[in-house]
């Protein structure tokens, strides 16, 4: 690999130490950044940090990364990196993005329509980490009323809201299992983590996230099962066990959610009323079933409002003509066009 370049035709490039008419190529100075802003070789970062790191690039740049950069480092004497991680790109109608032919989003201002976190969860939902992806608003709302609205936060809403209703807010210890609808929510449960940390360990956060979902699915048929709304009427010692198992699920959920969308997953152990900062919980604790006490439910509004999908309107400078006809004096048909 020729690593310089004619200062003649690259004025602007870090000239080379034993030649001052050459400069050093772009990639082989931009690479040399992943160690040395780890003071390589004996910097404490280094130490701690090179030894499990992870590249993650886009697939435009996979040569430097593949094979100029292993080259690097191997005849440098540092140890590869463990792993590179490469991903595909978002289209739109099937078609790579282009800023000269006007085919472009802008993230921040989806994230003002519909919501940061809602934003986060398509795009991490919808993507298969390493293919490209076709993005179309009309599919991010619909995974957002579908799954954040209809499943999710459905199940937040009227769990919290029984809770507050029949209990006067106290959240009740799960329990033990007492029904196979007990069992099966635990079930899934204590399968949950190993699930979602399996997909994350080879970069499948839409895999990840479908296990959360799944455990959501059953969470929401539980409490279709058990019928809460009954139990209350006849069955107090019942009603505050499978509200218990509910609102634990709702927990692991939190915790589960929290790497997706942050602020989201805080919502949720905040209207559980659990102490510990979800930003400190750690999954081999925090993730067993009953591990952290809940106590007062707040009740709140709903985390993800059902929106509709609007299209775009159509551009103003292209005229739209709309034909009214209505009969005139003598027979005459006048043609009305706005």
């Amino acid at each position: 690999l020729c690593i310089s370049r004619p200062r003649s035709r690259l004025e602007w490039g870090i000239p080379l130490p034993f030649d001052d008419r050459y400069v050093t190529y772009v990639w082989f100075d931009a690479l040399i950044n992943y160690v040395s802003a780890l003071d390589y070789p004996d910097g404490a970062l280094f130490q701690t940090f090179w030894p499990v790191a992870q590249h993650l690039i886009a697939k435009d740049i996979l040569k430097p990364h593949g094979i100029y950069w292993p080259t690097m480092l191997h005849a440098a004497g540092i140890p590869i990196y463990q792993h590179l991680n490469v991903h595909g790109y978002w289209l739109m109608d099937e078609t790579k993005m282009s800023k000269s032919r006007g085919r472009v989003l802008s993230p921040l201002e989806l994230a003002d329509k519909y919501g940061l976190d809602a934003l986060r969860y398509f795009l991490l939902r919808e993507m298969v980490f390493g293919l490209d992806a076709d993005f179309s608003e009309e599919s991010l709302v619909g995974r957002l009323n579908a799954d954040l609205a209809n499943n999710l936060g459905n199940l937040i809403q009227r769990t919290i809201g029984m809770v507050g209703r029949y209990l006067e807010c106290r959240i009740p210890p799960a329990g033990d299992p007492v029904t196979d609808g007990d069992r099966s929510l635990r079930a899934h449960a204590e399968a949950l983590e190993d699930r979602v940390a399996a997909a994350m360990g080879v970069f499948a956060f839409h895999r990840a996230l479908e296990a959360i979902w799944e455990f959501l699915d059953a969470a929401n048929r539980y409490i279709d099962g058990q019928k809460p709304w009954e139990l209350a009427k006849r069955d107090r010692e019942a009603l505050a066990r499978v509200l218990g198992h509910t609102c634990e699920a709702l927990r692991l959920v939190g915790l589960h959610l929290f790497p997706f969308m942050p602020p989201t997953a805080e919502k949720i152990w905040a209207r559980l009323g659990v102490a510990e900062p979800l930003a400190e919980a750690r999954f081999a604790v925090a993730g067993k079933w009953g591990a952290t006490p809940l106590t007062v439910a707040m009740p709140g509004e709903a985390l993800f409002p059902r929106v509709e999908y609007a299209p775009a309107e159509a551009s103003p400078q292209t005229p739209v003509a709309k034909a009214e006809a209505a009969p005139a004096a003598g027979g005459e048909v006048t043609i009305e066009v706005k």
